[in-house]
């Protein structure tokens, strides 16, 4: 089986991956051996081209704690996960429609109530009790949002579902063993320096500059991403661009989607490649408006236009 992401997740690549791919650099196969993404949320593109390309060593970090807790127990003990899934998946299942709501609060409570007793990198059984509860939550709550309240406590609220995938047994020893060979950091973007090198291809997806106020939140770990943060970012991207010969990819939203005068990103990123790509996506609070709109792709390198970008 085909890996593929275990998670719902906001602004996820899938929709995206044929633009990405038809913008990587065209000597991928003779020049690219290590697939780097530090910002890898669900991994959408990592689980695309982790089985596609030639990749020998692969690493993903991410700040969310509780994301990358359940990357290492899918890596290292997925039979245990699996055991807390089908619980979760038979409970949901036999539980009436009514009373859903109530089943999935207690978990939520439980995930809270938990959340500081998750303190050692050596594994425990509560490290699968804690990455089925997020799996859980996150195939039955709202939009498959992953949203933390000043305490740091999940609040996402109940969606709804009369039928919820939780316990996608196959996809998760699919994944553990794309994971096998994969170095999996709880660190911030930053850390990932140490891994790069010539032969490296860097994708980053940080939380989106939001479009409008309203339009999205980007503090689902707890700290949100400013204006400083992306800048902070862009001298990021310059400083391998310089100093490892690495090929690098970034993506973002594109605030001419509301105000064709915001250069924001033409600025920052001046000294490299933008390009424009097409996704579905609410702009808006109000789920139901959703449409077409441009996102960025940003690139150290330039690629081969061709017949896919004259489409989109």
């Amino acid at each position: 089986m085909k890996a593929k992401p275990f998670l719902k997740w906001a602004g996820g690549k899938s929709q995206l991956l044929a633009q990405i791919e038809a913008r990587f650099p065209m000597d991928w196969q003779q020049k690219i051996d290590t697939y780097i993404e530090p910002f890898v949320g669900a991994g959408a593109l990592f689980f695309e081209m982790i089985e596609k390309k030639n990749i020998k060593h692969a690493y993903i970090s991410d700040v969310n704690a509780d994301l990358i807790l359940t990357y290492k127990v899918i890596q290292q003990y997925p039979e245990k996960l699996a055991t807390y899934l089908t619980a979760y998946q038979q409970e949901y299942d036999k539980t009436p429609q009514s009373d859903r709501n109530a089943l999935f609060l207690s978990v939520r409570k439980a995930f809270n109530e938990t959340r500081n007793e998750i303190k050692t990198p050596i594994f425990a059984e509560n490290w699968a009790i804690r990455a089925a509860q997020l799996i859980f939550l996150n195939k039955t709550c709202f939009n498959g949002l992953f949203r933390l309240n000043s305490k740091g406590e999940f609040n996402v609220p109940y969606g709804e579902y009369k039928t919820a995938q939780i316990a996608n047994i196959a996809n998760i020893w699919a994944v553990s063993q794309v994971l096998a060979n994969t170095e999996i950091r709880c660190a911030d973007y930053t850390a990932c320096f140490e891994a790069i090198h010539e032969r490296a291809f860097v994708y980053f997806d940080p939380p989106y500059r939001p479009l409008s106020k309203t339009a999205s939140f980007t503090n689902y770990a707890g700290a949100e991403f400013t204006d400083k943060n992306q800048i902070e970012l862009a001298h990021f991207f310059a400083r391998i661009s310089k100093e490892t010969g690495a090929k690098a990819m970034l993506s973002n939203s594109d605030p001419q989607n509301i105000n064709t005068e915001d250069i924001f990103f033409e600025k920052i990123f001046a000294d490299y490649h933008i390009h424009k790509v097409s996704a579905n996506r609410a702009i808006n609070s109000k789920g139901d408006k959703r449409g077409s709109i441009k996102e960025l792709l940003i690139t150290n390198y330039e690629y081969e236009r061709c017949a896919m970008e004259l489409y989109f």
